[in-house]
């Protein structure tokens, strides 16, 4: 029997971990309801200086749940939600869960020809946005069901002398105000969307099958698909989480938000987490350094949710200026590898723990971690969360488990895991086998339950007749002491094969060297692992969350190499 059929993992549980920890009725909104009442006076936002207690956020909930009930929106509703991480992407994330309604979550930054298959798809008729980009939202309302567009001031969340000085017509000034803030012409401005008191609210009774919010995703191919979670997919994930974390609430915590509420990773974290003991979000709107690095010095976070590149920049800026970050008990990275350099140059600069975790949209989304006992296994995404099983497949037959150690396809089951896409039935069948939702990520697992990820299955390189996982010829590279960043991708040859090649920014005052690269390489990797070719860029491209996109790296490169 291998580590699947023993659940070998368990046994490296941290000693505080139940394996199997009952999920209970709770909902994200009884969530809120009992902070609310346990915690009323306690700060639950914190927005550039501006502080909201959880009192004060519910009113403005109150507001925004009775102006969506006089706009028509009943249970089982979907609203569009495009913002930044602000206290009214709070406020009207929980209205409208509030009203039994589906949160349905945009980048602000995306184009109307992005936004209008998925408005087709959903059929939002109302979109809460930043203002900034309303007329994206309002262009497309003659070509979708969307009908009203509110448009949100974030400066009207800001301290009032903040705002004093950013209305001053300095050209510095007003820069930064266009930034923050834009005329919305044809939209509902959010500070009259709040004006609604007196109205009389019906509220439904929502349970853990009650869909929460839908999050677009390419899953395993390029096509974006609609992801509904419900609230029992995300509650598990929570309960799974607070049995992970040891003395969760013991100080008063505070959860530092610079990942993206319009992705799941920051939604499950800025959010929904604080929400389990009335903690404090402090919200970033962009992931800018003078933003986050104020955040830090002001509010001193205790949890913070991150990606490697994140936490490098950070430690760069405290080095440099002294600054503490010994009130960070936790760190939680994700979306990307995590180098052990980052590991602990992190945990010496804090004190506390810094962890890989691994997980997916569809899965709500955390279904691994590292132990946070300090039993974690640099280069790997840790072992199975409780209640959720993992097993590696073969990818072209998936019934089949394979033997501990040799790569395959993940995949995994448990009470954090969607039930499908939306509007997608061929997607569907693809995504699962026998109640096994199919990652499309290639991993191994350990005979001690222990999982390495290795590659997207539509990343994997097929060269000579030997797959070759990225990640692994990255992981490798990164220890060159020129190398910056790194994408590893496939390079199409004439018989349908692929060479590998590597994409690389280089540190300053380095120059490239493929030979050099290549020696080093050949000192580390079998020969068939070997990139062929060094390409150098300037940056990589990477997601909001901080992933590399090999796919459009991948697609630069080969542009480049077509051109005359």
């Amino acid at each position: 029997m291998g580590a699947f059929d023993t659940k070998a993992w368990t046994s490296h549980y941290a000693p505080w971990t139940d394996p199997n920890p009952d999920t209970g009725t709770d909902t994200l909104v009884s969530l809120f309801n009992q902070a609310v009442t346990m915690q009323p006076k306690s700060t639950a936002t914190w927005f550039m200086g501006k502080t909201l207690t959880y009192d004060q956020l519910n009113e403005q909930v109150g507001r925004a749940a009775a102006t969506l009930t006089e706009l028509g929106v009943r249970p089982g509703d979907r609203v569009a939600v495009a913002l930044p991480n602000c206290p009214q992407h709070v406020v009207a994330v929980t209205a409208i869960l509030r009203l039994g309604a589906t949160v349905v979550e945009h980048n602000p930054l995306y184009t109307a020809a992005e936004l209008e298959p998925q408005f087709n798809d959903h059929g939002a008729r109302i979109a809460i946005v930043f203002d900034r980009v309303a007329d994206t939202f309002t262009s497309i309302s003659k070509s979708t069901p969307l009908e009203t567009v509110v448009a949100v001031n974030m400066l009207e969340e800001v301290p009032l002398r903040l705002r004093a000085a950013l209305s001053l017509p300095v050209p510095p000034v007003t820069k930064v105000r266009a930034e923050l803030t834009a005329p919305a012409p044809g939209t509902l401005a959010w500070r009259d969307f709040l004006r609604q008191r007196s109205r009389c609210v019906h509220f439904p009774r929502i349970t853990q099958e009650t869909t929460a919010f839908i999050l677009y995703t390419s899953g395993t191919s390029g096509k974006p698909k609609g992801a509904p979670l419900t609230h029992g997919n995300i509650v598990a994930v929570l309960k799974a989480g607070l049995e992970w974390l040891e003395n969760w609430g013991a100080v008063r915590e505070k959860v530092l938000g610079v990942l993206p509420m319009f992705h799941i990773y920051g939604l499950a974290l800025n959010y929904a987490l604080p929400l389990t003991i009335g903690a404090q979000m402090v919200l970033v709107p962009a992931p800018k350094p003078k933003l986050y690095q104020a955040a830090i010095a002001k509010t001193q976070p205790t949890v913070l949710p991150g990606v490697p590149t994140l936490y490098d920049k950070i430690i760069e800026w405290a080095v440099a200026t002294n600054a503490d970050l010994s009130s960070i008990h936790t760190s939680i990275s994700g979306a990307s590898t995590l180098p052990a350099a980052t590991i602990e140059r992190w945990e010496d600069a804090t004190g506390g723990r810094l962890i890989e975790g691994y997980g997916l949209t569809e899965t709500a989304p955390i279904l691994a971690g590292n132990p946070l006992d300090g039993t974690r296994r640099p280069g790997y995404v840790g072992l199975p969360f409780p209640n959720t099983e993992i097993r590696i497949a073969d990818p072209d037959d998936p019934s089949r488990t394979m033997p501990d150690g040799e790569a395959g396809e993940l995949l995994v089951r448990g009470p954090q895991v969607f039930s499908g896409y939306l509007n997608s039935p061929e997607a569907n069948q693809r995504a699962f086998h026998n109640g096994w939702f199919r990652t499309g990520d290639m991993a191994v697992m350990d005979p001690d339950g222990w999982i390495r990820l290795v590659a997207r299955i539509k990343e994997m390189i097929i060269t000579g007749g030997f797959n070759v996982y990225p990640d692994e010829v990255e992981g490798v590279m990164r220890n060159h002491p020129d190398i910056e960043d790194i994408a590893v991708v496939g390079r199409p040859r004439a018989d349908g094969s692929e060479d590998v090649v590597a994409c690389i920014t280089l540190i300053d005052g380095s120059a490239l060297d493929p030979d050099g690269l290549k020696a080093f390489a050949r000192e580390r990797l079998t020969r068939y692992k070997v990139p062929r070719d060094f390409y150098h860029f300037d940056q990589l491209a990477r997601d909001q969350t901080g992933k590399i996109r090999r796919r459009e790296v991948r697609e630069t490169l080969l542009e480049l190499l077509t051109q005359p």
